[in-house]
């Protein structure tokens, strides 16, 4: 039936286990992926859409290190559109409308033919662990199945409790029952546990709405992609989005709900996502504000329901049935299901490793909202990190980490083992300090070589990123090397109002010019036969642009980063004694021997550790 021993067991197929499942099997580990329902691979449990502010970002990182996500999402979009376009290209964010149903079903005929992947569908009920280490899982059924590594991506199943106003009852999401048993083993053993929040709301019949009152959200009219493998294409047509608002009488309806709300009356005692609040939330806290955004999103290319973007709600069914048919266009809305809270067991993840491992128990990682963040991509990245680390330990090689300079990966994994959170976490670009560098267009450049070195990126990802590299430098080489004359650059200088040329110079210097784009040095003379000739495609033209215009805040963050590295590059010993440390602060004290940070720039960022604190430590090792 199974194997005697897998090298990898990962329990839950959502995005974070599918990506881990992954991971792990395309390492050339004997992977299994154990889930409680097989038809419900990847399942949008909320929202049907990839990407996003920092999300976007992250799909890109995925699929660059060998991932899944982001040819799924291409594969199965709806539409495209890069948001941020009109700042600076630090912040723009691929976003992805999904096909629901085609999305899951891409997901899982990838998996299938995944090579060293088996399948099982049934509950995991608790985990086999000896002397701190971890051997294998316990299903529902009393089977006991093997493993050298096990990664935990339980989602919102561990313990979940389903509140529509003041009916509860158990589950993981709608429709489906709750995970039980492994948390009691996990807390046994001494994890720290904690509950959390998070909301969906009502799924509608498109038929029912009057698309007339509200303001269509087309896709971008040059749509991109998220892959950048060549097994993927841009969008050639797409589906609109809409957006109509809610008002005074729509929220004084809902506040006829509040007694009866689970948010309100004190049932619901855990936190919830504080940048995607519910629309009761959003009533009670803005109560200056008169209406809010919401979005209609069609769930797919055929089907007809319609998911109701900001209007997440655990509010009595027919207190959302009331309120969204005052909205304007939901005035004979039909409902598929009301929206509904959901509250879930996670564990703070200070008790994990920078590679996702348990720091209590050996070969155990935890990925996803288990780890208490929120969002498909956030859960993708992590199922990836943790599935690949997997492998690697059972392979005995060296761990694989990314740092906050590489990644926007690694800026979410330090962050929740390094502060913790006590709210769901969700990835922005403000928490980057290095953003000018973590861009949605070079994730390939930053990381495919190192996922190349591990084995996870196959060859051909690897000289398509090396192609692309060079057609960039010969493209920049040009700009810096071919002079323009004046008589040809001052009516484009003219047009935008920009000071004009006296003499000759380099195209560089009057690209680098903040009006000046690549449009308009494609009217000089020679530069659109030498794009043609070279055969340069859109890719390579966006990545020159940036490396010309922003050349300076490239580098001085560049700067910025080697200094951070200085500091990465000081380990602390693994039974470092901070007790000896008498100059340290009572706090910093705590804090330290709690987290247990690995190198001096992991330790500076542990909140309630100052400056003074790692001047000691530094003293203190010899620095």
């Amino acid at each position: 039936m199974f194997y005697n021993e897998y090298d990898v067991i990962v329990v839950g197929a959502g995005h974070a286990g599918s990506e881990a499942a992954a991971a792990a099997a395309n390492m050339g580990s004997k992977t299994l992926l154990i889930t409680m329902n097989l038809q419900n691979i990847a399942q949008m449990s909320c929202n049907p859409a990839m990407g996003g502010i920092a999300k976007g970002q992250i799909v890109r990182e995925i699929d660059a290190l060998g991932g899944y996500s982001g040819i799924v999402t291409d594969k199965t979009a709806i539409q495209f559109k890069m948001l941020n376009k009109s700042k600076g290209p630090a912040m723009w964010s691929p976003r992805a409308q999904s096909d629901r149903m085609r999305f899951a079903e891409e997901w899982r005929n990838m998996l299938e033919q995944t090579q060293n992947l088996d399948f099982y569908q049934e509950m995991v009920s608790g985990l086999i662990i000896e002397n701190n280490k971890i051997k294998g899982v316990k299903t529902s059924l009393g089977l006991h199945i093997y493993a050298k590594t096990v990664v935990l991506t339980n989602g919102t199943f561990l313990n979940g409790l389903i509140h529509i106003g003041d009916k509860q009852f158990g589950g993981g999401r709608a429709g489906e029952k709750a995970a039980t048993g492994i948390t009691a083993d996990l807390v046994e053993i001494g994890f720290e546990a904690g509950r959390m929040k998070t909301g969906t709301p009502p799924r509608v019949d498109g038929r029912s709405l009057d698309y007339s009152k509200m303001t269509p959200q087309p896709g971008d009219e040059h749509p991109e992609k998220f892959s950048y493998s060549n097994i993927t294409k841009p969008l050639t047509h797409q589906r609109d989005c809409h957006m109509t608002y809610t008002s005074e009488h729509v929220h004084d309806l809902l506040k006829e709900g509040f007694e009866r709300s689970p948010m309100f009356n004190g049932r619901i005692k855990s936190i919830g996502p504080r940048y995607c609040p519910s629309i009761e939330d959003k009533i009670n806290r803005f109560a200056d504000k008169n209406r809010h955004q919401l979005f209609v999103e069609p769930e797919g290319w055929n089907t007809v329901e319609v998911y109701v973007n900001g209007f997440s709600t655990s509010l009595p069914e027919d207190v959302q049935f009331k309120a969204l048919r005052a909205v304007e266009g939901f005035e004979n809305v039909k409902f598929f299901r009301p929206g509904y809270a959901i509250e879930y067991d996670y564990f703070p993840p200070t008790q994990l490793k920078h590679t996702l491992e348990t720091k209590l128990v050996d070969g155990l990682y935890f990925a996803g909202q288990i780890n208490g963040t929120t969002g498909y991509e956030e859960a993708a990245s992590q199922g990836l990190m943790a599935g690949l680390n997997a492998s690697l330990k059972v392979q005995e090689k060296e761990a694989f980490i990314l740092k906050r300079n590489e990644a926007y990966i690694g800026v979410l994994i330090d962050d929740l083992i390094t502060k913790g959170t006590e709210e769901p976490y969700r990835m922005f670009t403000s928490r980057a300090e290095y953003r000018t560098l973590l861009r949605q267009d070079n994730a390939d450049i930053r990381l495919t070589h190192k996922a190349y070195e591990i084995g996870l990126a196959k060859e051909d990802r690897m000289r398509r990123v090396e192609e692309k590299l060079n057609k960039t430098e010969t493209l920049v080489k040009f700009f810096k090397e071919t002079s323009v004359k004046p008589k040809d650059a001052n009516p484009i200088l003219e047009d935008i109002h920009s000071s004009t040329m006296k003499q000759p110079d380099k195209m560089y210097k009057l690209f680098s010019r903040p009006k000046i784009t690549l449009d308009h040095m494609r009217q000089l003379p020679g530069v659109n036969d030498f794009i043609i000739d070279q055969n340069l495609d859109n890719e390579v033209l966006e990545q020159a642009e940036i490396k010309v215009k922003y050349a300076g805040y490239i580098q001085k963050e560049k700067n910025n980063a080697d200094k951070l590295n200085r500091l990465e590059d000081i380990r602390i010993p693994n039974n470092f004694d901070y007790d000896k440390l008498k100059s340290l602060s009572y706090e910093a004290r705590e804090k330290l021997k709690n987290i247990k940070p690995t190198t001096l720039s992991q330790a500076s960022r542990i909140s309630g550790v100052s400056p003074s604190d790692i001047s000691v430590m530094l003293v203190y090792m010899g620095r």
